[in-house]
């Protein structure tokens, strides 16, 4: 198999910021001509300029927009004008699948919603991104990941339980919906080659984010009250949190009731692995106070490379807390191709973070780098059959 399963495709990338880009991003990677379509006013996506910058040749670009903007060609077209929409509407007949996150009745009122694209072009798969999707009271509503993170609850249940609730800092609502919003074009594209009809399809930040919190709703309607915020453990597991050593803290994951016998054989505490009110996990969760004072006493008798060592050796699942410099550097990270470098032309070197898949092996690549804003404007138009003097109209708007 391929690399670039979707060589082939043009993809139409109207979106912004993070959910929608790495979706189209993604579809980039798997080889897709992806265009990300930009205003031209203000500079473009906004992500270009959110801090911190990679500064260079008297332009700066923001660090999360090229994180998720590699593999795509961009254009800056005004859509409030009647030539930038027909820029779009020229794309749209040629496309295959148009992926925006305007905000509720903004692509309706440009004219560029997935019922005008698609009486265009009856083949083609749009895919829109909202806050709370399209049913509901709540679909007029504007969203960003910190905002769904708190209102499906999520932000209620991170955190220590004698502390502040926590907002999840990598923005899971938002790079889920991207994922989710894959899933969902792909699932098109195969019904596509049956039919030979194209499909809507939404993911909304709502939608993710209670999608998320699957085993937390089950365990809420079967317990009837809402879970302790957990801080690094598991309100089913135990012990399975981060624990204090010797010298510096990690992390243990004792999921099971065999795993608990061989963590007990290792840590001394064969007086407690039989006791009713440990011998299970069920019992554990039940005396988990007692459990982590128990466990937590034990592990500081020792330094956490010594623990490392000896856990591993067990087949006891085990990590040290890393920072992402440590990750970043890890040998495992560099040999599984996860983070690489790559030449900008403009922006010199940088770091990137690989799709997280490999075909046979092998891992997608870097084949365009992280556009600057409007960088392929005339090369696209004139893919369109725009004229030179058209092109040079277009470019002072």
């Amino acid at each position: 198999m391929s690399s670039l399963p979707m060589r082939g495709l043009r993809v139409l990338d109207l979106s912004k910021v993070l959910a929608g880009p790495l979706c189209a991003q993604y579809l980039g990677d798997m080889g897709a001509d992806v265009i990300k379509v930009e205003a031209t006013k203000g500079g473009g996506d906004e992500t270009r300029g959110w801090p911190p910058f990679r500064e260079a040749e008297g332009t700066r670009t923001g660090a999360i927009f090229v994180s998720v903007n590699r593999n795509k060609r961009s254009i800056a077209v005004d859509l409030a004008s009647e030539a930038g929409r027909e820029v779009v509407h020229r794309l749209a007949r040629l496309a295959d699948i148009v992926i925006s996150s305007f905000g509720p009745g903004v692509a309706t009122k440009l004219g560029v919603d997935a019922a005008t694209l698609r009486a265009l072009n009856p083949r083609l798969i749009t895919c829109d991104i909202s806050g709370f999707g399209s049913v509901g009271p709540m679909r007029e509503g504007k969203g960003y990941d910190v905002i769904l993170q708190a209102f499906c609850g999520m932000i209620s249940i991170t955190g220590e339980a004698d502390g502040a609730p926590v907002r999840s800092p990598f923005s899971p609502v938002d790079q889920g919906t991207g994922l989710h919003a894959l899933i969902g074009i792909l699932a098109a594209l195969h019904e596509r080659d049956r039919t030979g009809v194209g499909a809507t399809v939404e993911a909304s930040l709502f939608d993710t984010a209670t999608g998320f919190l699957g085993y937390f709703l089950q365990n809420y309607w079967e317990r009837g009250t809402e879970p302790v915020r957990p801080g690094s453990g598991h309100e089913s597991l135990c012990p399975y949190q981060v624990f204090e050593t010797a010298d510096k803290p990690l992390i243990l994951g004792v999921a099971n009731d065999s795993l608990w016998h061989r963590f007990c054989a290792l840590a001394g505490l064969d007086d407690i692995r039989d006791d009713p009110r440990f011998a299970t996990n069920a019992a554990r969760v039940q005396h988990r106070a007692e459990t982590v004072a128990r466990v937590g006493e034990a592990m500081r008798k020792r330094g956490r490379a010594d623990w490392l060592q000896a856990l591993d050796a067990a087949g006891i699942p085990c990590s040290p807390l890393h920072t992402l410099g440590e990750l970043s550097a890890h040998p495992h990270t560099r040999e599984s191709g996860m983070v690489f470098e790559y030449e900008h032309p403009v922006l010199g070197k940088l770091g990137t973070v690989a799709q997280p898949l490999r075909f046979d092996g092998a891992r997608t690549q870097v084949r365009r780098p992280a556009p600057m804003h409007g960088e392929h404007t005339r090369e696209v138009l004139a893919e369109l059959g725009y004229s030179e003097a058209e092109i040079a109209r277009l470019a002072k708007h």
